[in-house]
């Protein structure tokens, strides 16, 4: 057997697998992802041990003695402290590093790309000039949608006033953009795994072909067998 015609029928195998779950939960499913979380497992801890552990960690502390990688060593060691509850209360200092480090790296990051650079892309002329004057076109519309819901997103966020009056409809302006907005992430998550189930789909009918072996037939032919099998199993156990 080629390594095309194995690969295809793993693939075809494992994919009917996880399928076999909107039947009910069942022992091919269990192996699929089990199989699946191992491998990646497995495939995690490999790259972090050649791409960060061996050049960033074993080689400069081990052969070119950079003695200053001790701390982050003793750091990761007291972690492990964890699992002995007389000497738990050491791990308190490696996460504390560890949150007061990522915060630190994070915070700025966060309000440099998402705060600033919303006030920037905000912060845009609502009218074109030209040499023919003041003008007011497509674009200048789209930056006065931008610049107005934002403001009115803001509006609808800001609690201390109560919202009546003429904060009111800004107030609610700011809840249909928020709908807009959770619905086009929504639609785009949908259609993100949609593309993903018609690749998975059209693997399956590919590998149905002679060329394959019949792959998905010969394996969604074995698993309802043994779904048969073990329907009327438990239809005698029962009577």
């Amino acid at each position: 057997m080629s390594p095309e015609l194995l690969g295809a029928w793993v693939a075809a195998g494992l994919t009917l697998a996880i399928f076999s779950f909107l039947y009910k939960d069942n022992p091919f499913f269990k192996f699929g992802e089990h199989l699946y979380i191992g491998i990646s497992v497995g495939y995690s801890i490999t790259l972090l041990v050649f791409n960060f552990m061996i050049p960033k960690w074993w080689t400069p502390l081990f052969r070119e003695g950079r003695m200053s990688l001790l701390v982050p060593t003793v750091l990761g060691l007291l972690i492990w402290t964890r699992f002995f509850p007389r000497f738990s209360w050491l791990s308190r200092w490696a996460f504390a590093f560890v949150v007061g480090f990522g915060a630190g790296i994070a915070i700025p990051r966060t309000i440099s790309n998402f705060i600033f650079r919303q006030v920037e892309s905000t912060a845009v002329p609502l009218v074109s000039r030209g040499q023919q004057g003041v003008s007011f076109g497509w674009g200048d519309f789209s930056n006065f949608l931008i610049a107005f819901g934002v403001l009115s997103v803001l509006t609808y966020f800001f609690f201390s006033v109560e919202h009546k009056g003429p904060i009111r409809p800004l107030a609610r302006a700011g809840v249909l953009f928020l709908m807009v907005s959770f619905g086009a992430s929504f639609g785009y998550t949908v259609m993100a795994r949609v593309s993903l189930l018609f690749g998975r789909m059209y693997d399956l009918v590919e590998y149905s072909s002679r060329g394959y072996g019949y792959a998905t037939l010969v394996l969604l032919g074995l698993m309802v067998a043994v779904f048969l099998a073990q329907a009327l199993s438990k239809k005698r156990e029962g009577g």
